[in-house]
């Protein structure tokens, strides 16, 4: 792969270094480096420069210095170049999903359709860069106007997630500079290369050098406290888990940052009595198998109606079952590895707790034989509700089943968590669906749908899911300061 002359799947450290801060492409401040490997294999796929707290006060300095003249680009500029990058993803699709199928480890298929959403992000945002409002009003006692103005929030930092390194990027990138902001972007460490192919193409797209520096590192406390801890830095946007983001909006609050955050799920699926069986096992796959179930609005836990229990589990058993797993780039692999042999060891706990608890294994894939974090897509039926994997995000292929007669007792289950992120209900009655969808303490809720995710529409949770939203006309709203001014104009 060579985007704008960067080799982002050589099997050494490019010559100039994996850091992209003011436009140009550096070694780490200090010289180190970190591994990057494959999950599939557990083969070193390169060394990456890791970055430390000078590298992350020079791109402060380099977002800075950048910042006056982005503000005051003309909007129909900013969404000219953010079009181009648009296009550019569209036009590298093959390529970056092949990249990201080395680092993350998910399906092709996937990978794929993780790149065309993670480029709607350019596309929807360059189109919200002309439409950013101010208004103009008498004041209602006369003597004088009230004018609103909108403006750029200022220096922005980003930390992403490794299970989607195209879109969770492209989602905090796209609004911020849409809104006239510079960005600090540090991706997972786990997947850095994936950031870097889109800097390149932003690069390629025309964005002026210092408005957006990317930091892979592996010593990320370091880094993110220099940005938090420099009152320069006015807005913060972390995606990952509740516990983490915890301790950074700590770190927030020392310099009243701005923050967004999208945190961990626990998403309820609730299939009714009246649900179309059919509908409801592909919607099921869905939302529990994209991305390998190593999602955050991924379904955690299936409330399905007693009258439809066994039918349900019978067609989901057999489909979760059929899930052919191994390599992503593998022909008719639908479920790739999961990130890191952690993440294996995590789910494998919560399954075996569920098992000892009584729970049993309704239907079970295979795995490929080998190297590899590879865990089978598995259902779980019988499981009690003191069992861990009801209340803990399993971020893997396993779905644990259980049954309900009465739907306020079902709902008191469903919302019995922290979290709040997203949830699914099946009915054919429409009415009933949004019933039930009321009363579910989500910030998103697939009716009749496993997908969810748009990047024309708001995207986050209620509760300790996080704060804020990101997509659709709040996206951009987020990186924008309201400034009101008195103007002396009588009547």
């Amino acid at each position: 792969m060579n985007l704008a002359g960067i080799d982002l799947l050589a099997k050494a450290p490019l010559a100039e270094g994996d850091v992209f801060l003011g436009g140009s492409w550096l070694p780490a401040a200090d010289g180190r480096t970190y591994p990057v490997h494959d999950p599939a294999t557990g083969d070193l796929i390169r060394e990456v420069s890791s970055a430390g707290p000078e590298d992350a006060r020079a791109a402060i300095e380099a977002a800075r210095s950048a910042a006056a003249g982005w503000r005051t680009t003309p909007p129909r500029r900013r969404s000219e170049i953010l079009h181009t990058a648009f296009e550019l993803m569209r036009e590298h699709t093959d390529t970056l999903a092949r990249l990201i199928v080395l680092e993350n480890g998910k399906a092709y298929r996937d990978a794929a359709a993780e790149v065309a959403y993670a480029a709607e992000f350019f596309r929807w945002f360059a189109e919200e860069a002309v439409r950013i409002g101010s208004s103009f009003a008498d004041a209602p006692a006369g003597g004088f106007r009230h004018v609103v103005r909108k403006h750029p929030v200022g220096v922005t930092a980003f930390v992403t997630p490794w299970n989607f390194p195209a879109a969770m990027a492209t989602r905090k990138i796209a609004p911020a500079l849409a809104a006239g902001c510079p960005v600090l972007l540090k991706p997972a460490p786990e997947t850095p290369l994936t950031a870097l192919a889109i800097a390149a193409l932003l690069a390629e797209a025309g964005l002026p050098d210092g408005l957006l520096n990317v930091l892979p590192t592996d010593r990320a406390p370091e880094v993110v406290s220099a940005w938090l801890g420099d009152e320069r830095v006015r807005k913060f946007s972390f995606t990952g888990s509740t516990a983490t983001g915890r301790l950074l909006l700590e770190q927030a609050a020392a310099n009243v940052v701005n923050v967004t955050m999208e945190l961990g799920g626990n998403a309820p699926f609730v299939v009714c009595k009246d649900a179309d069986i059919d509908a409801a096992v592909s919607g099921a796959m869905d939302a529990k198998m994209r991305g390998g179930g190593e999602v955050c609005i991924a379904a955690n836990r299936f409330y399905v109606h007693e009258s439809v229990a066994a039918e349900f589990t019978e067609r989901f058993g057999s489909a979760m079952a059929a899930v052919r797993t191994g390599p992503g780039m593998e022909d008719g692999v639908t479920l790739g590895p999961m990130i890191n042999q952690a993440a294996v060891d995590k789910i494998r706990a919560l399954v075996d707790d569920a098992l000892g608890r009584g729970a049993k294994i309704a239907a079970q894939g295979t795995t490929p034989e080998g190297p590899g974090h590879f865990h089978p897509a598995t259902v779980l039926v019988d499981v009690p509700d003191d069992a861990r994997i009801l209340h803990e995000e399993v971020f893997g292929p396993v779905a644990p089943l259980t049954t309900f007669t009465d739907q306020d007792e079902m709902l008191a289950r469903a919302n019995a968590t922290v979290h709040g992120l997203a949830s699914y209900v099946y009915s054919r009655d429409v009415g009933r669906a949004l019933r039930i969808a009321e009363r579910l303490e989500a910030g998103m809720v697939g009716v009749n749908r496993g997908l969810l995710s748009d990047p024309a529409a708001p995207f986050g949770g209620v509760k300790q899911s996080g704060l804020g939203r990101e997509g659709g006309r709040e996206g951009i709203e987020a990186f924008l300061e309201t400034r009101y001014i008195a103007l002396d104009w009588p009547l």
